[in-house]
């Protein structure tokens, strides 16, 4: 009677979406080795079709189902890369975070830092995109220069513009430049859903069509999200480095600063990553009548009034 396809919190409450991506982003399950991540989706796969081996745990089938989640696409069952999944946010985000908040002064650094974090959010967003939706290699590299560019220009145009404002007021560049990306990198990266539109389906995960409207909300969603991740590390962190930098120890231990941040905005990290995930369904619930009218028209034909809404994978 095991469903390990039922999610182990109620994924209708925000407490329950983040204990579910708490569990599935838990950065240890970046260095489980690859021969474990194919055992887990063995067991998963045995277990959605009833024939687990004689003796199993469930939590031998929890704990498989977490490193599954972690590892493998939910689209496509494929085995995602490291660093773009999100159990690896903790890591290359904290690292990357840090050295662009400490390295914030001098044009070259900002430039290069930028460079990195957009680098690293194209890979982020193209492994964790609906997968329905093909992206060819010219979109892509379209959209990863339109992502770095548009960080870049933010960037350096705020350095240039708060050059006579309080030093704070600069150290909230990186912020403004990241959000400002992320409002360009997500869309760009996952043009193609909003121009085809993103795979809907019934509640029983049947395909009904393919919706631009609900491509936009889900792709809006994933933008909010990315961008609260970012944000209570991004702007709490530089007021409490303002601080400490002005205590007398810590001007004496100039070359612990970078340190530093990087290991605060880990902290930061470990609770935003599951609450940024957390704060829309993975699997979004859309009412039919938001839908397309012709979209409409087919699924009333099919299921008349018994179908009022539609489903998707709106991605992370």
């Amino acid at each position: 009677g095991f469903n390990i396809d039922a999610p182990r919190w109620d994924q209708r409450t925000f407490l329950g979406r983040v204990k579910h991506f708490l569990n599935i982003t838990d950065p240890r399950t970046v260095f489980v080795s690859e021969q474990e991540l194919d055992w887990a989706k063995m067991m998963v796969e045995k277990s959605r079709m009833g024939v687990v081996p004689p003796g199993t745990q469930v939590e031998q089938l929890l704990y498989a189902k977490k490193l599954y989640d972690s590892a493998f696409h939910p689209d496509t069952g494929e085995k995602m890369n490291v660093i773009g999944r999100m159990s690896f946010q903790l890591p290359g985000g904290m690292i990357i975070t840090g050295f662009m908040l400490q390295f914030y002064r001098t044009m070259p650094a900002v430039i290069f830092w930028q460079w990195v974090n957009q680098s690293f959010n194209a890979l982020v967003n193209y492994t964790n995109r609906n997968a329905a939706s093909p992206i060819s290699v010219r979109q892509m590299t379209l959209s990863y220069f339109t992502a770095t560019t548009t960080a870049v220009a933010t960037a350096v145009g705020m350095n240039m513009l708060t050059k006579k404002a309080p030093p704070l007021v600069g150290r909230w560049v990186p912020f403004a430049a990241v959000a400002a990306a992320n409002c360009v990198n997500i869309p760009m990266m996952r043009q193609q859903e909003l121009i085809q539109g993103i795979c809907v389906k019934d509640r029983n995960e049947n395909e009904i069509g393919h919706s631009r409207r609900a491509a936009a909300i889900g792709i809006t969603q994933v933008v909010i999200s990315r961008i609260t991740m970012s944000a209570p590390g991004m702007i709490l962190l530089p007021v409490i480095m303002e601080r400490l930098e002005k205590l007398h120890f810590m001007q004496k231990v100039k070359v612990l600063h970078a340190p530093l941040q990087v290991m605060l905005c880990g902290y930061f990290l470990i609770f935003m990553v599951p609450v940024a995930c957390g704060l829309f369904p993975q699997k979004c619930e859309l009412p039919v009548s938001y839908l397309e009218p012709e979209l409409q028209d087919t699924i009333k034909a099919k299921y008349g009034e018994l179908e009022p809404y539609v489903y998707f994978n709106k991605g992370l």
